[in-house]
């Protein structure tokens, strides 16, 4: 689960000086002598042509905007902006799915909150466990083992868990668009990483391979650890306490301490990746904010200002005073999951 969410689940377009004709020319790019279409699951609008504006702007060597290689940094937020998140964050499917098949070990569970509200299905009463019944969970599902045994957990989860509305892989529920968009920043040689509130370990268990981003890459929250030499088979345990949530000004501070950088391009979608925009908006190379607006109640969700998951309401409010680009999912998008192709 998004560590940040325990606490949270309870309580335009900027011009460019590029001409029409080269934008025509650079929305088929070749890679290895193979032409591919430049973002083909987006549709043509002004968010599609400010985000090829940006980039054609930043990569050609002749432009007063050019930004070298080793400064192309670019960071996306994960839940509801890679895959969805919604009715509650995938992390927390995870959590109350491990407490049934750990049930059996903890026959006290039967009788112990919050533990006997997710064995019997009543999430109303999970939500009145508030924050520390919550964290409770995580703690009993995400520690006292090793970093090999989660990720083993967590990979036997998403071969087998459906979403409960969706009725699809939670893997499935990724975003096409925006695995477009990563595809299309590495081919100008940007360095992709994610940057989330999700638990680093339980997101490297498997979204490497998705996201195409290498598991070093992937910045989350984080429960401590220890290293145990274990009589020369040394393990890395983890315990039952939070060393650090990858949320709002944490997104940054985390940013500055693992990459090193400002990046040059942001991507969220919540008021919770709203420090990771403003840090990248500071950099003195040419920034691209890019938030994304939940608005398909048909094909996704339609959430925003009042929602319990992903709020965006400073962020919309920031991002329409300052002219960050927008996505308005129901309008920008011809697709949103990979399996609609």
């Amino acid at each position: 689960m998004r560590f940040v969410v325990i606490i949270g689940i309870i309580a335009s377009f900027s011009s460019c000086n590029i001409s029409d004709k080269k934008l025509e020319s650079a929305t088929v790019i070749s890679i290895d002598k193979t032409e591919i279409t430049v973002l083909p699951s987006w549709n043509d609008g002004i968010t599609k042509t400010a985000i090829i504006n940006y980039v054609n702007e930043v990569t050609n060597t002749e432009s007063s905007f050019f930004i070298p290689v080793k400064d192309r940094i670019a960071t996306f937020d994960n839940d509801g902006n890679l895959w969805s998140e919604q009715p509650a964050y995938f992390q927390l499917f995870f959590a109350v799915d491990r407490v049934k098949a750990l049930a059996p070990e903890h026959p006290e569970w039967k009788n112990t909150q919050p533990f006997k509200a997710v064995l019997e299905n009543d999430m109303k009463e999970l939500m009145k466990q508030g924050e520390h019944g919550l964290l409770q969970l995580v703690m009993a599902t995400h520690a006292g083992n090793s970093v090999e045994e989660f990720k083993s957990d967590v990979q036997e989860w998403i071969k087998t868990a459906k979403h409960p509305t969706k009725n699809v892989g939670y893997d499935k529920l990724v975003y096409q668009p925006m695995l477009d968009l990563l595809q299309y920043l590495r081919a100008n040689e940007f360095k992709t990483y994610v940057v989330s509130g999700g638990g680093t370990d339980f997101m490297r268990a498997f979204v490497s391979e998705i996201y195409g981003i290498p598991s070093e890459q992937i910045i989350g929250s984080r429960i401590k650890t220890e290293f145990d030499y274990n009589n020369g088979n040394p393990r890395i345990n983890r315990l039952p306490e939070l060393e650090f949530i990858d949320d709002k000004e944490g997104k940054a501070l985390n940013i500055q301490k693992i990459i090193g950088k400002k990046p040059v391009f942001a991507s969220g979608n919540s008021d919770g990746d709203l420090q990771m925009m403003q840090w990248t908006a500071s950099n003195e190379l040419k920034s691209f904010m890019l938030y994304l607006h939940h608005t398909d109640s048909i094909r996704e969700w339609s959430y925003d200002r009042d929602s319990h998951i992903g709020r965006l309401d400073k962020g919309l409010d920031e991002a329409n005073e300052k002219g960050w680009t927008v996505i308005d999912m129901e309008k920008d998008w011809k697709v949103i999951y990979p399996f609609e192709l």
